[in-house]
Parts: structure tokens; C-alpha cells; sequence
């Protein structure tokens, strides 16, 4: 957050207006609006490195926390630094090296956001406002993935942690508050509309899911609605395709398999976390001819790709990327655009309010310190009166010397502070004095 200047009492030579940084948070990425497919699969960070790649990320300079955000969608980090411009270039010149990627030409794709902004673009990013699917709520449920593995590898401290937790309360909100998850659309139903829009009635058609995650489950929910006649489920983890396909009344095999299966889906749709294609256009154009080229829709909603762009190029194959379901997407989100809207004026009263939590945390620290000051004062003045009570002093003529102690100890630097502001004409300085000391009421 922005540094705000705020009054706390000093000795005359610290006195001037200290600046509180509540929070130098920074967020760095690409998303689908500013780069292509080929340059998110560059950047895209398995959820097998993901822990590796945030303890790397702490190491460099200026970088305090961190969290990483990887999806089909977009790739963002989110740092609190010491020094924004530090801490971008350090997590540029990271992204870049990790993925062999020239600097400048990475650049012209790569956004940042710091301080409000960086907040806000996380909210936003939370309700689902940012994502190609106005609304949808599986990115919600990926950043508590990633903010749970930043947890899991300790890359979480105070600031960002506070962060998340009030984020995932903004998109609680907004859901709960709007009409933005009404008439769901998401990439998999997206999907499945498009298998409509080619086929037309699905009930004779097979389908071949790769992949068991999130994203394979809801395209087989939408399948199995619209009554398709044969799923199929390939995953490397063969038990965990079986009890995918179980909930759907399917098959689930290996990997290995999929060249069998293949000549008889009418649809793939493939969503893995392989860093490598599952399916080349060698394999495809096998499958073709056994069926006669009759049309096989592939659907490749993978970051890494799982289907190599080549195989566009056969004529009785019909390849979708993620970044080609956009134009089927727009017009199934016409009726989300007003609750956009509220969602929007949530986010930024949401704003507020995380601002205000941040300087009332100033705050905090502020009464925390001067309160451990004054209890070290009553400290040494008690031992002081204890010492003298022992060698037989009066007790009256001790809690007078008490009183006195205590009152001079918690004077003497606002007194000297208060002085020297008058000396330099700190007129603000004094006023704000009053307000704190109690003294500008009648």
C-alpha cells in the first residue's frame, strides 16, 4: 500500500514526519489478454515446481514474501518487497532466465501492479473479473491452491497472508452479492457448447477426456447433461481416471491407451499439467484414417499445450486452443455484464476497507511500542520504590517519589519533541500533538 505520514512523538533530532509503509506489495504476469498461448506456456510453472520455485523466488533481492499463480489462464507473482523497482527487475530477470526468454521482448507482454492497484487487481482476480470467462469460479479455488502451497513452503508472512485472506472474503462477497455466478460459464462448458454447435445432438457421439483435474471433471459434468453416449477417461494415475469416469457412468484408462481409444472419440478434450504434448499430429492423423476421416473435435484447454499446433493442419481434425474459445465465450456473457458492474463498486468499497485495516495496523504497532515503554518505565520506577521502601524510607515520602519518576519519565521525550516543533514553527506537528494528548476539546 501507498506510505502514509503519520504523527508519533520523537526526540527533536528524529523529529520530522516518519513514513509507515504498511504494505510494497507487487504483482508481476501475463494473463490472456496480453500474451498468446505460446508465450503463457513459456511462463506457466507446473504444480510440481510450484514449491521449488517459490523458495528460489525468496532468494532474490528486495523479495520478502511471495506467491505464484499459474493457470491456463495466466501466470502472476505476487511479492512484497523492500524496493518495487528492485524487486521487478529481480522477478523479471527470473521469469526470463528460468524459461530461456529475452528480457525485452518478454517485457512487452508482462503487467505489474504495485501498491493499491496490486490490490485491487487481486480482488478482481478472486470475484473473476479478470479471467476469459466473466464470473467463473474455478480461479477462485486455484488461488487458494496457490496460496496454500506459498503457505505449505513458508513463503507467506504477515502482509501478503492478511492479503488472501481478505481477498477470498471480496469473492465470497461478490458472489453471494451479485448475479456474476448466475447462468454458470466456464472454459469446459464453453467447450461442450462449442461440441454442440459442430454436432449438433450429442447422444450418438464418444467422448475422449486427458486429464483428471478440475477442469476434466466440470467438461464431463456439462457432457453427461446434454446425454453423451460414451466417456472415456485418460489419465497417467489410472485409478484416479476410474473414479473420475465411475461418477459418470464411464472407462478410465492409462495414458498408453489413448492411441486405442482414439479412432473412436468424436470429441477430445484434454486438460494436463505435462510440460510435454500428449497428442502429436502423427497419432491424429493414424486415428483419421481408421475413422474414415470422418471429424474429431479437440478441444486442448492445457497451458503447456497437450495437442501440437501442427495438428490443425489436418483436414478432419478441428482444433480449439484455450485462446480460441474467446469468441465462442463473449456471447454467452452478455447477461453477466451488470453484475460486473456491482461487482466492480464492491471491490473498490472492499478497498477501502482493506486501507483502513492497514492503517489501523499502523496503529497497532504504534501503541504496541509506546505501551512496552511505559510499562519499562513502571518497571524501574517500582524496583526504584521497592529499594527504597527496604532501607526504611517513608512510604508517603516513596509514592511521592513514584509519582514523580513515572510522570517525568513519560514526559521528558514528548515534552522535548513539542518543544523543538514550536521552535520550527510545526504547526501541524502541535495540532496533531493536541488531538493525541487529549488537550483540543473545551
Amino acid at each position: 500500500m501507498a506510505s502514509t505520514c503519520s504523527l508519533k512523538i520523537f526526540p527533536s533530532e528524529q523529529l520530522k514526519c516518519i513514513k509507515i509503509v504498511a504494505m510494497s506489495l507487487f504483482i508481476l504476469g501475463v494473463n490472456h489478454t496480453t500474451a498468446p498461448i505460446e508465450v503463457r506456456e513459456n511462463l506457466a510453472i507446473s504444480e510440481t515446481m510450484l514449491a521449488d520455485e517459490l523458495s528460489h523466488l525468496l532468494t532474490l533481492d528486495a523479495i520478502q514474501e511471495g506467491m505464484i499463480v499459474s493457470t491456463c489462464n495466466r501466470t502472476e507473482v505476487y511479492c512484497e518487497c523492500d524496493d518495487i523497482d528492485t524487486g521487478k527487475q529481480s522477478i523479471l530477470n527470473w521469469l526470463t532466465a528460468r524459461h530461456q526468454l529475452d528480457a525485452h521482448q518478454a517485457a512487452t507482454y508482462l503487467y505489474s501492479f504495485s501498491h493499491e492497484q496490486a490490490v485491487s487487481h487481486l480482488f478482481r482476480v478472486a470475484s473473476g473479473l479478470d479471467s476469459m470467462v466473466l464470473g467463473e469460479p474455478q480461479i477462485l479455488g486455484q488461488l487458494k491452491q496457490a496460496y496454500q502451497t506459498a503457505l505449505d513452503a513458508g513463503t507467506l508472512r504477515q502482509h501478503l497472508n492478511h492479503l488472501c485472506q481478505h481477498c477470498f472474503h471480496v469473492a465470497k462477497r461478490v458472489r453471494s452479492s451479485t448475479a456474476i455466478g448466475n447462468n454458470p460459464v466456464s472454459v469446459a462448458s464453453t467447450a461442450v457448447s462449442l461440441a454442440k454447435q459442430i454436432f449438433g445432438d450429442l447422444s450418438s457421439r464418444n467422448a475422449l477426456f486427458i486429464g483428471a483435474g478440475e477442469t476434466i471433471d466440470l467438461a464431463a459434468q456439462h457432457l453427461a447433461t446434454v446425454g453423451i453416449k460414451r466417456m472415456t477417461i485418460a489419465n497417467r494415475n489410472v485409478d484416479r481416471a476410474q473414479q473420475l469416469a465411475d461418477k459418470y457412468n464411464g472407462y478410465g484408462i492409462g495414458l498408453s491407451f489413448i492411441n486405442e481409444v482414439l479412432p473412436d472419440s468424436d470429441i477430445v478434450i484434454t486438460a494436463t499439467s505435462s510440460t510435454l504434448p500428449i497428442l502429436g499430429k502423427g497419432l491424429l492423423e493414424q486415428a483419421s484414417k481408421k475413422r474414415k476421416h470422418k471429424p474429431i473435435l479437440v478441444i486442448d484447454l492445457a497451458i503447456p499445450r497437450d495437442v501440437e499446433p501442427e495438428c490443425a493442419t489436418l483436414a478432419d481434425i478441428y482444433l480449439y486452443s484455450v485462446d480460441d474459445l474467446q469468441g465462442v465465450i463473449q456471447e454467452n456473457i452478455q447477461s453477466r455484464q451488470k453484475a460486473a458492474a456491482d461487482a466492480e463498486d464492491i471491490i473498490e468499497l472492499e478497498l477501502a476497507s482493506f486501507q483502513s485495516q492497514l492503517r489501523g495496523r499502523n496503529a497497532d504497532d504504534i501503541i504496541r511500542d509506546y505501551r512496552q515503554q511505559a510499562e519499562q518505565h513502571k518497571q524501574e520506577a517500582v524496583a526504584k520504590a521497592i529499594r527504597l521502601l527496604k532501607q526504611g524510607k517513608d512510604p508517603e515520602e516513596v509514592l511521592q517519589l513514584l509519582a514523580n519518576s513515572l510522570v517525568n519519565k513519560m514526559l521528558h521525550t514528548p515534552t522535548e519533541s513539542l518543544k523543538a516543533a514550536s521552535a520550527e514553527d510545526q504547526h501541524a506537528m502541535l495540532e496533531s500533538a493536541k488531538i493525541i494528548l487529549g488537550l483540543n476539546q473545551d
